[in-house]
């Protein structure tokens, strides 16, 4: 990773992983500038760049703030709420991935800074296979963020570099310690940046799609438990906030947004094992279109084993055992049976 006065841009939020990357590329030799993204019109949105101002203080490098507000609402949170509406779970982290970091700030980054490489705080280790590029897990086993990667490109794999692959959660704290950089006591990011304490995703969507009064109905019986107040209000595999009294505990099991119908039953009742998914994106093209691999439908599930039909710009999954909470509008990534790279993914469609 030696810079020989390469220039980076760090994508900074003012956090303890983006401020090491700056750190370690500084350290390797690179000429680093900083860039953040004004994501809302919010005071945590302006604490996020002063934040950033005071790393970039520290390390004495240049920083610019790029104005996102205007596409961060149009393809992140206008996507978060449209899907819920649809009666889908979204993934936001994933969508900014794709449109703010790896797509404004990228271009601003190599078109306006001139860039040689592009750099983030992501834990994920790229490595150039003969021509191609893949992504492989870092060493913290924790931090598989790969799930969230699945949308780059070649291109952008090709000029990006992920210092922190080599490192765990723990050892990043410390050289933050180590260099007295201002994040160093900073606890982990928000899941939803966008939705801020006290502020909760429920009252978020209640203010932006307002009540609509709908009905639970049991999925195998079609008796009718109760009333809901929008069925964006949930996703599949929930239990908790149902707020039904019933001999045994109530999942949603799927949801009819067009009837704004909530269907629930029991836990086993959760279970499939096909899928499609959508809007495939593979990170590099694939000489075989059908072929076992590891399959995660959520970030924080562990790997389940699957057989994938690759047809076209879409795939169908078969996972060797039930998975539970199939939720239409979760990614579903795909990775390499053998070592675990990064194949692809799309978007859950359930079948």
């Amino acid at each position: 990773m030696e810079g020989l006065r390469k220039k980076a841009v760090v994508a900074m939020s003012g956090g303890l992983d983006s401020s090491v990357t700056a750190l370690l590329l500084q350290k390797a030799g690179y000429q680093v500038i900083g860039l953040t993204a004004k994501m809302v019109d919010s005071q945590p949105a302006m604490d996020v760049i002063e934040n950033a101002k005071r790393v970039a203080d520290k390390l004495g490098i240049e920083l610019f703030v790029f104005d996102a507000v205007k596409i961060f609402q149009e393809k992140i949170i206008d996507y978060f709420v449209d899907s819920y509406k649809k009666g889908l779970t979204p993934n936001p982290c994933i969508m900014c991935n794709q449109f703010v970091k790896w797509g404004v700030l990228f271009d601003y980054a190599f078109d306006e800074l001139e860039a040689d490489v592009f750099a983030t705080g992501h834990y994920a280790d790229i490595r150039k296979d003969g021509n191609l590029f893949k992504l492989y897990p870092a060493k913290d086993e924790h931090k598989d963020q790969l799930y969230f990667l699945y949308r780059l490109s070649q291109k952008q794999l090709s000029k990006t570099v992920f210092p922190l692959f080599n490192y765990s959660k723990d050892e990043v704290r410390k050289i933050a310690i180590e260099y007295d950089l201002p994040p160093k006591d900073s606890k982990e990011s928000q899941d939803i940046c966008f939705i801020q304490k006290p502020m909760t995703a429920k009252k978020f969507l209640s203010e932006n799609l307002g009540e609509n009064k709908g009905d639970f109905i049991d999925v195998l019986t079609g008796k009718k438990w109760g009333e809901h107040q929008g069925c964006y209000q949930y996703t599949i595999g929930q239990r908790k906030g149902i707020g039904i009294a019933a001999p045994y505990p109530l999942y949603v099991i799927d949801i009819d947004a067009e009837r704004n119908i909530v269907y629930v039953g029991r836990d086993e009742d959760n279970f499939r094992k096909t899928l499609k998914l959508v809007d495939l994106n593979l990170t590099y093209p694939l000489e075989k279109h059908e072929f076992d691999a590891w399959v995660k439908i959520r970030y924080n599930m562990p790997h389940k084993k699957a057989h994938i039909r690759l047809l076209g710009d879409f795939a169908d999954v078969e996972f060797y055992e039930p998975v539970n909470s199939i939720t239409n509008g979760q990614s579903g990534v795909i990775y390499d049976f053998d070592d675990k790279h990064l194949i692809g993914g799309g978007f859950v469609k359930r079948i």
